[in-house]
């Protein structure tokens, strides 16, 4: 085998292996080995939900009135939210509201996301700790389809399901992305049978108080959380009738710097908590995430030893598919409108878009870039009212 031939198997089973193989050999072990819990529809723990706003005006009264309407015993729901120091309105758009469950801090000078969730989760009543975000919808009955399994002592940590809304506006940039969360939940599903979901989402999950370690400001809480927990030996599991609703941005801009961010900060928390994780959820890491956010390396390899190897036809045809495909997604960076032509053209610059973006979030990791504080999407915002 020479060197070109090398290359080219490589990039393919490193390819079919993160996208594919990881996702099967979950389903063989789930089995023979299968984490088997009864939730209790009748368990009703307290619980405290954290939200960390900044310049959140837009969004922050219905998030705040639709928590506090959750069906959920009242005397056993407490919510807290934390201003980071917002310039806008919503400071005053929180006090407006008159709920005695309802509690408020304000940071007078940014210190970021997590910090803000440190110091309301130290000001928590609750037995059980629900993470979500400014301007996400979650459905009335969630919280009690995912406390219910807490009361299996095992458990530590369950974690929802997100999707993404548009109307007449949807982009391709929300398809692409909802495709992608699809993709997602089918891995946390088979994840939960073995009761070692990796992540969760951050707009719906519920942490065990007593799990609740400090979080590092440049690290993504719904990543760390589920790390620490796992590694304390907790059951970590997935609930898809509990869903989340947000609309993506349109912005191909603010899509591109979320992913980059998210997998910067996904990379800086492998590194820190590498201690953490050790036998079945470090291959999980290295498998869902690691090899994924290097999927350029073997794109790129295929596309050379393809070109290496032109003079079987077979591979010709492979090298010029490979060209047409990237040109398509040139093309569509290009487009404006959401037609259907426009969408076929784009859809292709949507995953060469993620994976580069992915990418260049490892490399921002690697070189020492820090995430304590972002700006959020402002497309993303002020959606009112969404449902699935």
């Amino acid at each position: 085998m020479n060197v070109a031939q090398g290359f080219f198997w490589l990039s393919v089973i490193w390819l079919f292996y993160v996208w594919i193989g990881y996702p099967l050999v979950l389903a063989i072990v789930s089995l023979v080995h299968r984490f088997r819990t009864l939730p209790a529809d009748d368990y009703f723990p307290k619980v405290s939900v954290l939200i960390a706003a900044r310049n959140e005006e837009k969004d922050i009264r219905w998030k705040l009135a639709q928590t506090l309407a959750w069906e959920y015993p009242k005397d056993r729901l407490e919510v807290l939210v934390g201003s980071d120091a917002s310039t806008d309105g919503t400071d005053d758009a929180i006090r407006a509201i008159r709920d005695p469950r309802l509690r408020f801090v304000r940071n007078e000078e940014r210190s970021g996301k997590n910090r803000t969730l440190n110091r309301l989760a130290r000001m928590a009543n609750g037995d059980l700790l629900f993470f979500t975000d400014a301007n996400t919808h979650i459905e009335p009955q969630c919280l009690k389809k995912m406390v219910r399994y807490f009361a299996d002592t095992r458990v530590g940590c369950v974690t929802g399901l997100e999707q993404n809304v548009g109307g007449r506006d949807t982009s391709t940039i929300t398809m692409g992305s909802n495709a992608y969360l699809s993709y997602e939940a089918a891995i946390d599903m088979l994840e939960s049978k073995l009761g070692s979901v990796l992540v969760c989402d951050g707009s719906i999950y519920c942490l065990r108080s007593s799990l609740f370690f400090s979080l590092d400001p440049d690290l993504a809480n719904d990543l760390e959380h589920p790390v620490r927990a796992g590694a304390a030996g907790a059951t970590i599991l997935y609930e898809p009738e509990a869903r989340s609703f947000e609309r993506c941005s349109s912005s191909a801009r603010e899509e591109f710097s979320r992913r980059r961010r998210i997998a910067g900060q996904g990379a800086l928390a492998m590194w820190r908590l590498r201690h953490e994780l050790s036998g079945f959820r470090l291959w999980q890491f290295l498998s869902r995430k690691c090899l994924r956010w290097l999927t350029p390396i073997p794109l790129v390899m295929l596309l050379i030893s393809t070109f290496m190897m032109r003079s079987n036809p077979w591979f010709v045809e492979l090298f010029a598919a490979q060209i047409a495909f990237y040109l398509i997604a040139l093309l569509g960076a290009w487009q404006k409108g959401e037609s259907r032509m426009s969408g076929v053209l784009r859809l292709p610059f949507v995953v060469v878009l993620a994976n580069v973006a992915v990418f260049l979030g490892v490399v921002d990791a690697c070189c020492g870039k820090t995430f304590a504080t972002w700006n959020i999407a402002s497309l993303s915002r002020g959606t009112g009212r969404v449902s699935g």
